[in-house]
């Protein structure tokens, strides 16, 4: 008898049978979603973490300092698993979040490399204040309008290429070539033109599975690519001895060393809680932290508002009117996780898209998520783990990630040019620069131009006038400097 009430209870409050699911259902749907992002625990800390400030590639502030990768890895699934359980009992939505793929890259590449990490983690909870706000004062619908569509699929297709990139980089796939190569082609294939290295090979093999388990809508694709191309990275490194690359051996493992850890499990390494400061702006001038702080803003908030969108419809809860029902509650507990993970040093965490595998398995309601949660704080004990893994292990998900985010490509219309060129310059100026924020800059500013000069000016948001400026002077921030010096 206590047992069926409390599943009465539990149907009541997460309106379980009204959603025409079952408390099996959503346990299931729960435990998928879990399997199909549990990557990131890994991914985060060699997106943001690094082993030794010594290391090729590690990822350090501008004084130097690193975050060591089990310390993210511990936050990485503390938030997780906290935001998700709030989210679930909040918005009552079966829509998992995590460290964002995408902001965690603008922070470790573009963001932190100008200021400490402490500070870069306090302009993410600027940040998620300023979505906070957005969504309690009504802004955010003026906010969200303000951007034309093709703009903002053409931020998610850039960021998409940007992802990739670093994750074709970060595997030795794509390295930079030195001047003194006699040459004048920036980057290259491997190592004179060829992959080169054990484990570069890793990486393209970890790609071809990770690639056949998503074209194959297998659950959990994306961790089984990872844990697969990790133990054949460990048989690799046992056969051939690599070893680390180290700044030296430019056909060793890049980040993390493929050999069984001495521990499975431990407690984890939660020193990164509330390591956070504001000291950005006096660190790096005005102007560019605030537009870092848009540009931060600008990627979470739109990101947000399409994975809800394409989320609510898979699951059949958006309205009649094409609304998500109580979406400001949404939107306000990811502006939460955003504060959360800034504090926490995990970068931003976000509405995850691979929720949709928990939804296929049937999850409607908010009781899934509580289940992901769970799994998630449970993992947090196992962080050990991640360093078996190489980069080059992990970097596969990032091509894939890219992949999946490029798709949106089809929702512009390239046959209009002053659609086309603005749309075109924010999708490769992200990977070309290697950084978002120029990408958005390049796309904003040519489409005012355009608009202004083809007569129609009028059909410009004023908002957009105003970001269109702010990038202007962001770009011109070296000759006004220098002007005013």
């Amino acid at each position: 008898m206590a047992e069926q009430s409390t599943r009465t209870r539990l149907d009541r409050f997460f309106k379980i049978s009204e959603r025409g699911s079952s408390t099996s259902r959503e346990v299931r749907g729960g435990v998928v979603t879990f399997v199909t992002m549990a990557y990131i625990i890994v991914l985060n800390p060699l997106i943001l973490g690094s082993f030794s400030a010594e290391d090729t590639g590690a990822k350090t502030d501008a004084f130097g300092a690193i975050l060591p990768v089990n310390q993210v890895a511990a936050v990485t699934a503390l938030v997780a698993g906290v935001m998700t359980i709030l989210f679930g009992l909040v918005a009552n939505y079966p829509f998992a979040l995590a460290a964002g793929l995408g902001v965690n890259s603008l922070v470790a590449v573009t963001i932190a490399p100008q200021m400490s990490w402490s500070a870069a983690m306090g302009l993410v909870v600027v940040n998620g204040l300023i979505v906070l706000l957005l969504v309690v004062t009504g802004v955010r619908t003026m906010v969200f309008n303000a951007v034309p569509s093709y703009l903002k699929s053409a931020i998610a297709v850039g960021i998409g290429l940007f992802i990739a990139l670093i994750g074709l980089v970060d595997a030795g796939f794509v390295r930079r070539l030195p001047d003194a190569a006699g040459t004048t082609v920036p980057v290259g294939l491997g190592i004179d033109g060829n992959i080169a290295s054990w484990p570069t090979a890793v990486f393209v093999v970890g790609l071809v599975i990770m690639g056949i388990l998503v074209a194959k809508n297998v659950k959990g694709a994306i961790l089984i690519g990872v844990l697969a191309a990790t133990v054949l990275s460990i048989v690799v490194e046992a056969i051939v001895n690599a070893g680390p690359a180290a700044g030296v051996n430019p056909k060793g493992w890049n980040l993390g060393y493929p050999a069984l850890p001495d521990d499975l499990a431990g407690l984890p390494d939660l020193s990164l809680l509330g390591q956070v400061s504001f000291d950005a702006w006096v660190q790096v001038p005005a102007i560019t932290a605030a537009l870092l702080v848009f540009t931060l803003v600008l990627t979470d908030f739109f990101d947000t508002i399409g994975t809800m969108t394409g989320l609510g419809k898979e699951a059949g809860l958006i309205g009649k009117k094409g609304e998500l029902p109580g979406v400001g509650k949404a939107l306000f507990v990811d502006g939460v996780g955003a504060v959360a993970g800034g504090a926490a040093s995990s970068s931003s965490n976000t509405v995850y898209i691979e929720s949709a595998a928990g939804i296929a398995e049937g999850a409607r309601t908010g009781l899934a998520n509580v289940v992901t949660g769970l799994l998630f704080i449970a993992a947090m004990f196992f962080t050990p783990l991640y360093e078996i893994v190489p980069v080059e292990a992990a970097a596969p998900a990032l091509v894939v990630v890219g992949a999946m985010m490029i798709r949106q490509i089809t929702e512009i219309d390239f046959s209009d040019f002053a659609i086309a060129l603005p749309a075109f310059l924010t999708i490769v100026v992200m990977p070309f620069t290697y950084s978002i924020a120029n990408g958005i800059g390049a796309g904003f500013v040519s489409y005012v131009l355009i608009r202004a000069a083809t007569g129609k000016a009028r059909g410009v948001h004023p908002l957009m006038w105003v970001v269109a400026v702010a990038f202007v002077a962001y770009f011109a921030v070296g000759p006004i400097e220098a002007a005013l010096g």
